[in-house]
């Protein structure tokens, strides 16, 4: 048993720190954003399963009765091959300070949760105060496209059962009919793809353990990458200059072109629209993927490998 914690502790270390650090200097995830989103998905998975099966491993270690049900259908030379008799005292600390860690991140899932669900119900009940009045006899304005009374041109997702696009009559009147498109194709990329959860995922463990690098950069590079993903899915079905231009006339009012640091992103994602990067091949793609989905197998490997050789 201590092995494994020794080399789970090891592994979890690798992809906390030193693997996003690496990835965020690389250039690769601006041309792959869907890609480089899979590869830190994968990165948080490997570290939640190497502190899930180690806390697994240490409350068997500390505690008979979990043992008991933990190893109940093994035969005795799993059980012996693991040798959760002899506990150090470091192991128990471990074990109590992974159950804190488990019990705290589940306090924060929670808590982002139950904040978005609130967030989401103001925001549906100011936006049907907004709403303008429908003639009699119309059915209100429920359906997937909310179309609002304001100056300014805009538009966003609103996240639910089901999503909702909104779109001002500012952005109407400012957008052609191709700009329009690509906006609304841009919103719909977020809905399909439910990036409202990685945001709230990566939102809620950067809340819970701001000083982890993994978390921090997780939090941070879902919110660019998301942007990036849906502008790819504009831009293939309405054209990179199209879906440049109607970025620009969205955000002008924001100062989309401006250095501040609020905005340099809408700057970023024009640069990258009206000069696309170099995509990965076919092959580098699938290469990538492939090696990311197989990370979160270490730990697994790492947890069953002593039982597997006493089986063997």
């Amino acid at each position: 048993m201590t092995v494994c914690l020794l080399l789970l502790s090891a592994v979890a270390l690798t992809a906390a720190v030193p693997v996003p650090r690496s990835l965020t200097r690389a250039a690769w995830p601006e041309r792959e954003p869907v890609v480089a989103l899979w590869v830190w998905q994968c990165l948080v998975a490997t570290v939640l399963l190497c502190c899930l099966t180690a806390l697994v491993l240490g409350t068997a270690a500390v505690f008979a009765t979990v043992r008991d049900h933990v190893f109940a259908p093994a035969p005795p030379a799993v059980t012996a091959a693991y040798d959760l008799s002899a506990t150090p005292v470091w192991a128990t600390a471990l074990t109590l300070l992974l159950a804190c860690g488990a019990a705290w991140t589940t306090a924060m899932l929670a808590r982002e949760l139950v904040e978005a669900h609130r967030s989401r119900g103001q925001a549906r009940a100011h936006l049907r105060e907004r709403a303008p009045d429908l003639p009699a006899g119309l059915p209100a304005a429920r359906g997937p496209l909310l179309v609002l009374e304001d100056e300014y041109p805009d538009a966003w997702w609103m996240p639910g059962n089901p999503p909702q696009l909104i779109v001002t009559t500012g952005a109407l009147h400012r957008l052609t009919d191709h700009q329009l498109d690509a906006v609304l194709t841009h919103e719909r990329g977020h809905a399909r793809a439910r990036h409202d959860w990685l945001l709230h995922l990566s939102t809620a463990l950067a809340t819970g353990f701001p000083r982890i690098p993994l978390f921090a950069h997780f939090c941070d590079q879902t919110h660019r990458l998301v942007e990036l993903a849906a502008d790819d899915t504009a831009s293939r079905r309405c054209g990179h200059l199209t879906t440049a231009l109607a970025l620009i006339e969205l955000n002008q009012h924001r100062g989309v072109l401006s250095c501040a640091s609020s905005n340099r992103l809408l700057g970023e994602r024009v640069d990258r629209l009206l000069e696309p990067p170099p995509r990965l091949t076919r092959h580098h793609r699938a290469l990538t993927t492939a090696v990311a989905a197989l990370v979160p197998l270490v730990p697994l490997l790492i947890t069953f490998a002593p039982g597997l050789t006493a089986l063997g």
